[in-house]
């Protein structure tokens, strides 16, 4: 009988979340900034445990500025308070939003021009990988009306994120569990002649009903002997047999993501299909016993690009070989060369070799790992050496 699965406790403590933000102090004092400026719900989220499905409007503003001293400060639309008042956060400014004419701007300035001046310098969502949620407009405003200066503080954002407390892991953990179990229980659901529309869906309710609270990305795509990409789809193309069949998803729990994933036959596949597949399986587990505390992404990528070479790529569109994971999709560092960030432990990572074979037939795997001081800890249940077939 096999273990049941832990649910985490959903949202975070107080200790974490001042925990967080005494870490995050000492990333910003290091990087000169008196303050942290913040509006993408992801950033948002880390720092204070806020969330709503109303991100999926647009039409207000939300700030949260992050002190190199003291508490973070919310300064929030008042449709807002009352579920941020439910957090951590002690400190919230309020106006009645929607106004366009002034839509929190002169409250933001006002809160950013109260902290005290060390560094004279403002970090902001300007750089990679990140995102400004306000105006274009209206930051240049702020920019240049405010005392201090504004800067790209996502070098400093990230500094802060890549590395996960270990209450992120075990978030993370749990999704790639629930995903891990979904994979495994698909072939025995779907069948030759079913579209790749109808296998993302049923795929998609199964992760549902085992505990995901969403699943925002999950390409489902097919082809004979592999896919031309990976990233778009699912389309109404049926299922026919010699093809593989691509899925990959990142579904969440509690705001965290999974992201790996899994490749079937469908019936017989080629014996160039096996073959490559088995060298992707040797790819990805020497990039995860590379992913060690003081090895570097350009090391990870190096150890995987062997066996990708070995087996004949003639390119790979992806343009990496695995990348960071947390609270979105996609974080940095990438596995690339010249990437050069320097693996820390408790960072989260993928692991994903691709290769395409021949023309328009490419593979790829992907595994999710947390990194400890002994060395990698995979998240994911490990992929089958041998490709699972559906009938």
């Amino acid at each position: 009988m096999q273990n049941q699965l832990i649910v985490p406790r959903r949202g975070f403590s107080p200790s974490e979340f001042e925990a967080r933000v005494a870490r995050a102090q000492k990333i910003m004092s290091t990087h000169g900034f008196d303050a942290l400026l913040v509006s993408a719900p992801p950033n948002v989220r880390y720092f204070t445990g806020f969330d709503s499905q109303f991100w999926e409007s647009p039409t207000r503003p939300w700030f949260v500025v992050v002190p190199v001293a003291g508490e973070p400060i919310a300064v929030i639309p008042e449709i807002g308070a009352p579920e941020m008042a439910l957090t951590w956060m002690k400190d919230i400014r309020t106006w009645p939003a929607p106004v366009p004419e002034d839509d929190g701007l002169s409250l933001l300035k006002a809160t950013l021009e109260s902290l005290p001046k060390r560094f004279g310098r403002i970090g902001a969502e300007m750089g990679r990988e990140m995102a400004l949620r306000m105006p274009v407009s209206e930051f240049l405003r702020l920019r240049e009306t405010i005392g201090s200066s504004i800067e790209d503080g996502s070098p400093c954002l990230w500094e802060i994120r890549m590395v996960k407390t270990a209450a992120e892991i075990e978030h993370i953990n749990y999704i790639c569990q629930i995903a891990s179990d979904a994979y495994e229980a698909l072939p025995s659901q779907i069948s030759i002649g079913e579209s790749e529309r109808e296998v993302a869906r049923k795929l998609r309710i199964d992760i549902a009903r085992r505990g995901a609270d969403s699943t925002p990305f999950l390409p489902a795509i097919s082809g004979p002997g592999g896919v031309q990409q990976i990233v778009c789809g699912p389309h109404d193309r049926a299922l026919e047999k010699g093809d593989i069949l691509f899925i990959d998803t990142g579904s969440t729990f509690d705001g965290y993501f999974c992201d790996f994933d899994r490749n079937y036959a469908v019936g017989n596949v080629s014996d160039d299909a096996h073959r490559v597949h088995e060298a992707l399986w040797l790819a990805t587990e020497a990039g995860i016993k590379a992913a060690v505390p003081g090895a570097t992404t350009d090391d990870v990528f190096r150890t995987m690009s062997k066996f990708i070479e070995d087996a004949g790529a003639i390119g790979n569109n992806v343009g990496r070989l695995g990348h960071g994971l947390g609270l979105q999709l996609t974080e940095p560092p990438s596995h690339r060369l010249g990437d050069g960030t320097v693996i820390l432990e408790n960072m989260v990572l993928t692991i994903e070799p691709g290769m395409e074979y021949a023309p328009g037939k490419m593979i790829v795997h992907e595994e999710n790992i947390a990194i400890t001081r002994d060395g990698p800890r995979l998240l994911t249940k490990r992929a089958p050496r041998e490709l699972p077939v559906i009938r």
